[in-house]
This record gives C-alpha cells, sequence and structure tokens, in this order.
C-alpha cells in the first residue's frame, strides 16, 4: 500500500516523541520512505540517530550543517513529500504554523509543502483546552489538514484528560487510509471549469465579473491529488494550479467556454461548473476603442449559449454533472430548481449573505443539494478545504 509513498515525518518538543520511532518502522514496514525533521529542541526528547537508523535517512533539524557544508532546501523537501506529518505536534508549534513564523527547518518546510498535511497533537490538558489552541486547531483544519485528536488518558503532568498524541497504530492507519484514498479517483477523468469570462465591447473594455476562479481550481488540485485525470478550462484568471499533472484549457469569452467545455464533456465522466459564465455578451464588438464624447453609448446585449444547460441535455447515463449556485435570495428554492432544470446530480450553492463566502474571498460557504434534495450544509471553511467536502461528496455519487 505505501510502496514507494515519501512522507515527512516533523517532530516537535513533546514527550510524545518517544512514540515516533515505532512509527516510522511500521512505515518503513510497508515500503515507505521516511524523511524526519525535527525541531532543535525535539532533540532533547528523542535521539537523531535512532531516527536517522530506523529510517535510513539523516534526520534533519538545522537548515544549515555546518558540520558537512551542506543546506538543507526547505523548498526541495516541501516539493519531495507525498505527505507532510507532524507529530507531536506541540502547541507552540501549531500557533507558529497559523501565523506563518518561520523559525527552524520544519516550519519553513511545512510552509513549501504542496502535499496533504496531517496533525497529531500533543500537549497537557490546560494547554490542548485552552482557547488559542483551540482556534488554532481549527483553523489548521479549515485549511484542509487533517487533525488527528490527541485522545483521553494520563498525561506527562499526571493530570488525566485529553491530550495525549493517538497511538503510533492508529496514525499509521490514518496513513494508509489517506493513500487509499488518494488513489481512489484514479482512472477517472474530469472536466472541472473555472473563473470569470470577459465579453468583449471594444478591443479595450469587457464586460466581466469578479469570479477569482479559487474555488475551481482548488477543486481541480483536490480531484488530481486523488489520482483523477483533469482537464480544467480556465477563464482570465491570475493563479496557478498546484498540480502539474493537470491539462489547463485557457478561455476567455462565454462562447469560447462553451465551444471547449463541448469538446471535453463527451470524453469525462464528471463535469463540475463552477466558472462564472457570463449570462449576456455584447450584440455587436466596436472594432477601435470607443472614445468618450458628448453623448453615452447605448450596448445592447445579447444572450450567450447555456454552457450547463447544453451539457445537462447532453449528459449520458454514465456521467455526472455538478452545477454552482451563487443566490442573493431564497437559495435554497433557487438552487433546487437549477438543479432540476439544469439536469444536475449535484448543486453547491453560494449565498452572498454569508460573510466572507462567494467572489475573491480565501474562503467558501456552501450547501450540497443532490438529485432527491438531500441537503448537506457546511460552515465557513478555506476554499481547499470546501474543495475536500465537494469531492468526498462526489466519490459518494460514483460509488
Amino acid at each position: 500500500m505505501l510502496d514507494g509513498k515519501k512522507i515527512i515525518i516533523g517532530i516537535t518538543a513533546s514527550i510524545a516523541a518517544y512514540k515516533i520511532p515505532l512509527l516510522v518502522r511500521l512505515l518503513k514496514k510497508a515500503g515507505a520512505e521516511v524523511q524526519i525533521i525535527l525541531t532543535p529542541t525535539a532533540k532533547d526528547f528523542v535521539t537523531p540517530l535512532t531516527l536517522s537508523t530506523l529510517s535510513n535517512k539523516p534526520a534533519l533539524s538545522e537548515m544549515y550543517d555546518k558540520k558537512d557544508g551542506n543546506w538543507n532546501s526547505h523548498v526541495d523537501l516541501g516539493l519531495w513529500a507525498d505527505l507532510m506529518l507532524i507529530a507531536p505536534a506541540s502547541a507552540n508549534t501549531m500557533g507558529k504554523m497559523v501565523n506563518g513564523i518561520a523559525d527552524n527547518l520544519l516550519l519553513t518546510t511545512y510552509l513549501s509543502a504542496r502535499s496533504q498535511v496531517i496533525i497529531a497533537p500533543a500537549m497537557d490538558l490546560d494547554m490542548y483546552q485552552h482557547p488559542s489552541t483551540k482556534q488554532n486547531i481549527a483553523k489548521l483544519r479549515s485549511w484542509g489538514h487533517q487533525i488527528i485528536e490527541p485522545t483521553k488518558g494520563e498525561l506527562a503532568s499526571g493530570l488525566c484528560g485529553a491530550g495525549r498524541m493517538e497511538e503510533p497504530e492508529n496514525i499509521f492507519q490514518t496513513i494508509q487510509e489517506f493513500f487509499k484514498k488518494k488513489t481512489k479517483l484514479n482512472g477517472k477523468k474530469f472536466l472541472v471549469s473555472a473563473g470569470p469570462t470577459y465579453e468583449a465591447i471594444d478591443p479595450v473594455r469587457f464586460i466581466g465579473n469578479h469570479s477569482s476562479g479559487k474555488m475551481g481550481f482548488a477543486i481541480a488540485d483536490e480531484l488530481a491529488n486523488r489520482g483523477a485525470s483533469v482537464s480544467l478550462i480556465a477563464g482570465p484568471v491570475n493563479i496557478e494550479s498546484q498540480n502539474s499533472s493537470i491539462n489547463r484549457i485557457d478561455v476567455k469569452s462565454a462562447q469560447e467556454m462553451y465551444d471547449a467545455c463541448m469538446l471535453v464533456f463527451p470524453k469525462v465522466d464528471v463535469g463540475i461548473m463552477a466558472a462564472a459564465i457570463a449570462d449576456f455578451s455584447p450584440k455587436d464588438v466596436a472594432k477601435q476603442k470607443i472614445k468618450k464624447g458628448d453623448t453615452t453609448p447605448n450596448i445592447v446585449l445579447k444572450p450567450t449559449k447555456d454552457v450547463l444547460q447544453n451539457m445537462g441535455e447532453q449528459k449520458k447515463s454514465n456521467q455526472l454533472l455538478i452545477g454552482f449556485a451563487l443566490e442573493t435570495n431564497d437559495e435554497i428554492a433557487n438552487a433546487k430548481k437549477k438543479l432540476h432544470k439544469k439536469n444536475l446530480d449535484l448543486i453547491v450553492l453560494n449565498s452572498l449573505q454569508h460573510k466572507g463566502a462567494g467572489f475573491q474571498h480565501a474562503t467558501n460557504q456552501v450547501t450540497l443539494i443532490d438529485r432527491e434534495e438531500q441537503i448537506q450544509a457546511f460552515e465557513l471553511k478555506d476554499k481547499s478545504a470546501v474543495a475536500i467536502d465537494i469531492v468526498n461528496r462526489i466519490e459518494e455519487l460514483l460509488d
């Protein structure tokens, strides 16, 4: 199951570090490559020699090795890993992770990591219950990081309660489940649309909208990270995919978006239409820039082709089609209406009534509604975490 998987284990200053050598042995036995990174003070709890011997790799701690002159590149480490586990994760390190403080090799590597991050906190009862710790854990979870909740039991202080790091065998099981889940979409083909469209008025001006494309790009990355083959049809945006396997097709106008989607959709298993496609475009496009004069130009609009409607009409019985609805009022009713009218299998509802949701935000708050009108509502999350929720639901529909 773990043959060839590259795993970074970040160890922080906690008595629970004594459990990590057993975890390393389990991972190595399962065929994984393991790279250990310790915070400087973590070496007081478990020795680099022990970890190096078990992992067959030098246990790293410093950015620059003064002994042999080697530079330990946090960028290379972040690109190398298929998974980053931070265990045990102290309150101090989690606080630094949330605030982007990079004062050691582990934290700089964390900020460079492109893989999924799993965090196993360990600390004393009162530290774990402190509002700042709870807030930091919630923030890390909202970014899409998986938290392995600590268990209850006797702690190093002699107190009894929540704060014990989960046992190595159970952390190992969590890692196995992560990689099993990651390959679940192998062989499945997806179309994802993202971003706005620009409808030209003249060679300079256009009609557009405020879509950033972040939600669609996050979904495409999540799908690709789980082994899917993804074609991302992107309107004019200033962001890049994190997963290099994604086939990106750039378009500008609603007509170009329509043409690209009609070409790709028949070849995929699932279409996910997160793009904000213009409903209208100028009937006539001026060949020269319209000059400002005494009169206001009259711009006549015409309807664009309904991409989602056409995809719904052409959808085969073995395909799924997912749409998005951005509403300002009667959200659930309007989303259900669109779900059935467009022949969708699932609709993702956004409401502009929710602060921090919708265009231009790094966060989103969505409600999923399927063909049977089952409703699943989620709290406000980072868009990468929202993408996980959406892809999880799509996997259920595929099953």
